[in-house]
């Protein structure tokens, strides 16, 4: 009985996790492609009108802000900007850290001394206060802020790569690989890849959160990609002012950063729960 409730538990979960992925997924793509109004273009005789408004004959489903611009078609484009980011500055992450992890793990000596120091040294900074002083210097655009959230998010990464290849290079069957004469390379992209490729993905999907709270920080800081080009950060820094008049300029960008780090999360305790099964 408490098996079955366990994995009802656990497909709910998914179920919602998978419900509320697509439903962010469909405000990003959906609405930039499908939705009429300008999202940069404001008509000041429409502004701060509240959801359902009709104005001009045309209608606002979740209103308009200070200058009169559509909330829905901001938002939309807003989280198309903000998840583009993120998926970027993501791979940056996984990629680098799994490289250099693998490379760490495999050949050990000073190069695995070189990049775990590196590690440290990264995950002793703070994240937010890296990426502020970046930006601050380099200045605020879309490919400065996907390089720094890539960047500084590859230490978790090297560090589980490099433990599960250290347990992958002292089987058996890469041993014979070495035996027979494959090359180092041929045996990190054929044997340690594969099996360290799992692992890497479920902490990509804990890891996807995290990357949307920094660029939602860096952008609500005025950081991040510069107005009048929306993001979920920006859209609630610039209803910040406003929310005692017109609250729904941040409660719509705030629900749909909750969805995505929410459904983020489940899926990704989902995935953990699936491969702590599978190795039982």
């Amino acid at each position: 009985m408490m098996t079955r409730l366990l994995a009802a538990r656990e497909n709910a979960d998914a179920v919602l996790a998978m419900a509320l992925l697509a439903c962010v997924a469909a405000l990003a793509v959906l609405v930039p492609l499908l939705w009429p109004p300008d999202p940069l273009r404001g008509v000041l005789a429409a502004t701060f009108r509240p959801p359902m408004a009709v104005v001009e004959g045309g209608l606002h489903p979740l209103g308009t802000d200070q200058l009169g611009r559509d909330l829905l078609a901001r938002l939309g484009l807003g989280t198309a900007i903000s998840l583009g980011i993120v998926v970027l500055a993501s791979l940056i992450s996984v990629v680098l850290g799994t490289s250099l992890g693998m490379i760490a793990g495999y050949f050990g000596g000073w190069v695995d001394a070189v990049v775990m120091r590196a590690v440290d040294i990264q995950l002793a900074i703070p994240f937010i206060l890296l990426i502020l002083l970046v930006v601050a210097v380099v200045g605020p655009s879309i490919s400065n802020l996907v390089l720094v959230l890539g960047v500084t998010g590859w230490a978790i990464f090297a560090r589980v790569a490099r433990a599960r290849t250290l347990e992958i290079r002292e089987l058996e069957y890469v041993e014979a690989c070495r035996a027979i004469g494959v090359s180092d390379a041929g045996i990190i992209f054929r044997h340690v890849l594969p099996n360290i490729f799992g692992p890497q993905t479920v902490l990509l999907t804990l890891d996807l959160p995290r990357l949307v709270i920094l660029e939602a920080s860096v952008g609500f800081l005025g950081l991040g990609v510069q107005p009048p080009t929306p993001t979920l950060g920006n859209l609630i820094g610039e209803g910040r002012a406003f929310i005692l008049l017109a609250n729904w300029l941040v409660l719509y960008p705030g629900l749909t950063i909750g969805a995505l780090v929410v459904g983020c999360n489940l899926f990704g305790d989902w995935l953990v729960r699936r491969a702590d099964a599978k190795a039982a």
